[in-house]
């Protein structure tokens, strides 16, 4: 009985010691845009035990990643980035979810809202809200 609550104890205490999902460094993808074109988007996440942070960058702006979160295999986070829509200019809240797989991040995108930068007003969406696609890392995690 002893050998059985030694190896649950040692299996418990092995199982809190693996290492989580690694995901600091730059990954890249590819996005579908407007009219079915893919537009290339990166990402320079940095993490803190399960928190994750960084950066999106895009053809002509980047934005922070906030309300960053690590569980497991499952990642989400929050940007709020600028969009253009004819002459007008909207920052948009994005909702990113996914999983780590194999060494690639499969995400979807979501547009949560809009307001218009100049005047604040909200925005209506036209088309799919969203998006799925996958980064692959770019550069290898630090070593420790």
């Amino acid at each position: 009985m002893r050998t059985l609550q030694a190896l649950l104890i040692g299996g418990l205490l092995a199982a809190l010691n693996l290492p989580g999902a690694d995901l600091a460094g730059i990954w890249i993808g590819q996005i579908p845009g407007r009219n079915g074109d893919l537009q290339d988007i990166a990402f320079k996440f940095t993490q803190a035990e399960t928190t994750l942070g960084g950066k999106l960058y895009g053809d002509y702006q980047s934005a922070p990643i906030i309300e960053g979160r690590i569980s497991g295999d499952q990642v989400s986070f929050l940007v709020i980035a600028p969009e253009q829509n004819g002459n007008q200019i909207n920052r948009t809240r994005l909702r990113f979810t996914g999983t780590v797989k194999a060494g690639e991040i499969e995400l979807t995108r979501e547009r949560e809202g809009s307001t218009n930068a100049g005047n604040g007003g909200g925005v209506q969406f036209k088309g799919n809200t969203k998006q799925s696609f996958s980064l692959k890392r770019l550069t290898p995690p630090a070593a420790n």
